[in-house]
């Protein structure tokens, strides 16, 4: 807590150019007034900030109050009381503990006390963020359907800062050998209008530095790419309306294949430019991938054959089946047969086999707007429908070889299904309430007052096929005239 008390007592001293480098380098907003900068700034402090921003603080507090010269270089080891206030705890945070395993960088340190103290925070710091990131870490990315992937051009490498700024810049080269260099060339599309220029691509991938599980494209802040000197295309930035908040880019592949030297005798080179971020890592990866189509991608679904209509069967059945703690009892269940992508009949119904819903959707649809847009969401339960999950409902292929018109059928509590007819009233039919009396007057004048009259009422209701007239009136003698036309009624039109 003394060093915690400490840090916030150095920000507090720190003037508006102190708090401006502070905010930047810990890649936090730099505007506003001086107080805001400075509850910006205690805000890191408060919330256990990391050990480079630490170091950064003293470094900026020892430049707004230096160390005099008449200050001995390496103060006594017993003599505590004539060190600074910042260097009088020993192991405090920032600064290792004694011991072997930190005996040179101890003695980088007491050697340039009062001297370059910049020098030995930014050696320090060096040594600190450069020693726990791994150069090669064993990370796994998430597959991409759209993607076969023939060979790694380079394994996922660390994103390495190596200066105390808080942009960066780091090189990596990477060689093609002369049998994938010929299957890119030989891969290009020369026809006009076509959808990639090559069907085999040179792939950069981007993502967080994590083993624990697969990692899905990820892109570090304010990355730029140069791919042999050339700028490369990287996914537009989604706009935010949100204040302090950076926008961010989708994240997916960036092709470089037009950008690369196609050739096995010539290196190509990628420089990467990022914001660094103390609270994450980032590493790349470099694939030569051959691009799918979705009519590959639904040939392939289909190879893995339809699933079992017992399946679905059961699953009915579990839906249906009754709650003895439930007052209302399901004793159906009603499915379209229309695609909610493309409001039009299913041709191939599938769904993934983690949803729990009956209701399918059409695959070719649905990987065409997956080609166009990788989102990989289930349009019925808006989860994640990722393409190795999909399945073909052998059950719904049955119902639509047997039921090549109807739009809509009913799951029955035994598995088993009934189209479901749209219902309408036969013509000329009118049925007036409250009474039984009444009833039966609509009865007689449906069969022979409507039948022969030529009233507009008649030739309306001809028109509409079905209509319900509903009295106001107990008594019939006021529903019909002596003329036999309807009267004080309220028409509704089904």
């Amino acid at each position: 807590m003394a060093d915690l008390a400490e840090l916030k007592q150095m920000v507090l001293s720190f003037r508006v150019s102190e708090l401006h480098v502070l905010l930047g380098f810990a890649g936090r907003n730099k505007s506003g007034r001086k107080q805001e900068l400075t509850q910006r700034a205690l805000g890191l402090v408060q919330k256990g900030c990391s050990l480079p921003v630490q170091i950064k603080i003293r470094e900026l507090y020892r430049q707004i109050y230096p160390v005099t010269k008449g200050q001995p270089s390496a103060p006594p080891p017993h003599k505590e009381v004539n060190m600074p206030v910042m260097h009088r705890h020993q192991g405090i945070v920032g600064y290792p503990p004694e011991g072997p395993g930190n005996f040179s960088l101890q003695k980088a340190l007491h050697a340039t006390v009062g001297l370059d103290y910049s020098n030995a925070m930014s050696g320090m710091r060096s040594m600190i963020t450069q020693a726990p990131i791994p150069v090669n870490p064993d990370v796994k990315l998430k597959r991409l359907p759209f993607y076969d992937v023939l060979g790694d051009l380079m394994k996922p490498s660390s994103l390495i800062p190596k200066t105390s700024s808080r942009m960066q810049e780091t090189i990596f080269v990477f060689h093609l050998t002369p049998q994938q260099a010929q299957d890119i060339t030989m891969s290009r599309d020369f026809r006009p209008g076509a959808k990639c220029e090559y069907t085999v691509q040179v792939q950069v991938r981007f993502c967080l530095l994590e083993t624990t599980c697969e990692q899905a494209d990820t892109f570090p802040s304010q990355i730029q790419v140069r791919v042999n000197n050339k700028p490369a295309t990287l996914p537009n930035v989604i706009p935010t309306n949100k204040p302090n908040v950076e926008p961010k880019r989708p994240g997916r592949p960036v092709d470089i294949t037009s950008l690369c030297r196609l050739s096995p005798t010539v290196s190509n080179a990628i420089t990467v430019s990022w914001a660094t971020d103390f609270t994450r890592s980032f590493c790349m990866s470099i694939y030569l991938v051959k691009k799918l189509s979705s009519d590959i991608l639904l040939h392939r679904l289909k190879q893995f054959g339809n699933r079992h209509s017992d399946h679905t069967k059961a699953l009915i059945k579990e839906k249906l089946s009754q709650d003895p703690d439930s007052e209302i009892a399901t004793t159906s269940l009603r499915v379209s047969l229309m695609c909610p992508l493309g409001k039009m009949r299913m041709q191939i119904p599938c769904r993934a086999s983690t949803c729990t819903h009956l209701q399918c959707f059409d695959a070719s649809t649905f990987l065409m707007m997956n080609e166009r847009k990788p989102t990989w969401m289930c349009p019925v339960c808006d989860r994640q429908c990722p393409y190795d999950k999909l399945i073909i409902d052998g059950y719904f292929v049955e119902i639509f070889r047997d039921s090549p018109s109807c739009t809509d059928i009913i799951f029955h509590e035994d598995g088993s299904w009934s189209p479901m007819k749209p219902q309408k009233e036969s013509s000329q039919q009118v049925i007036l309430t409250p009474n039984s009396k009444g009833s039966s007057m609509a009865s007689s004048l449906s069969s022979s007052s409507l039948s022969r009259s030529s009233s507009p009422l008649t030739d309306f209701v001809e028109e509409m096929h079905s209509l319900i007239i509903i009295s106001d009136s107990d008594d019939d003698d006021d529903v019909l005239t002596a003329d036999g036309r309807v009267r004080d009624c309220v028409v509704v039109i089904k």
